[in-house]
């Protein structure tokens, strides 16, 4: 059985019933994607970023942070981040029951993948979703250039503000005091 989109040809998320329950899919702007399972280099990076952002979120109490979640901003839009950080004092309004967040993370982080329409999806697709959502800030990191893409909100996007080699230090005014070597991420 091949499933089909909502009449108006934009996937929603009652049509993931339709489909296999095993595979992850992410719906943006009513098109669905197939997320593959992640090379063993790429889950490292994520590991190395969250656990970074946690100990400094454990010191100072301000966030929490979580690999894959499920982040559903409509039943047209739901995503499923590398790494997300959200504050403390929003997590438990933004949280369903299901678990899922329903609102913005204040920073989302995703890791590149090797394939090309991978890598268009998280610069362009994924960048301008968060972007509408209200995402403070978006961490693009590239394990093949071992660089990290730094957008910050503005008053209306997210825009890029920098872009950090290995030997550059990593901080964030949305993150006080928080400071690590770019490098200590693709270790």
């Amino acid at each position: 059985m091949t499933a089909q989109p909502a009449l108006d040809d934009r996937w929603t998320i009652a049509d993931l019933d339709h489909l296999n329950p095993h595979q992850p899919y992410e719906i943006i702007a009513g098109d669905l994607y197939v997320i593959h399972a992640p090379h063993w280099r790429h889950q490292e990076v994520c590991d190395n970023v969250a656990e970074l952002l946690r100990v400094w979120s454990r010191e100072t109490g301000l966030g929490r942070v979580a690999t894959g979640p499920g982040v559903i901003f409509s039943e047209a839009d739901n995503v499923i981040p590398d790494v997300v950080w959200v504050q403390q004092d929003r997590l438990g309004a933004i949280v369903d029951e299901a678990g899922h967040l329903t609102a913005a993370p204040d920073l989302v982080v995703e890791v590149l993948s090797e394939s090309a329409k991978d890598q268009v999806r998280d610069r362009q697709v994924k960048r301008k979703l968060y972007s509408s959502q209200g995402v403070q800030e978006y961490w693009i990191v590239d394990r093949f250039q071992k660089r990290i893409e730094l957008y910050r909100r503005s008053e209306t996007h997210l825009e890029r503000v920098a872009t950090l080699l290995a030997t550059d230090r990593l901080t964030s005014p949305l993150l006080p005091n928080f400071s690590c070597e770019v490098a200590l991420l693709f270790r």
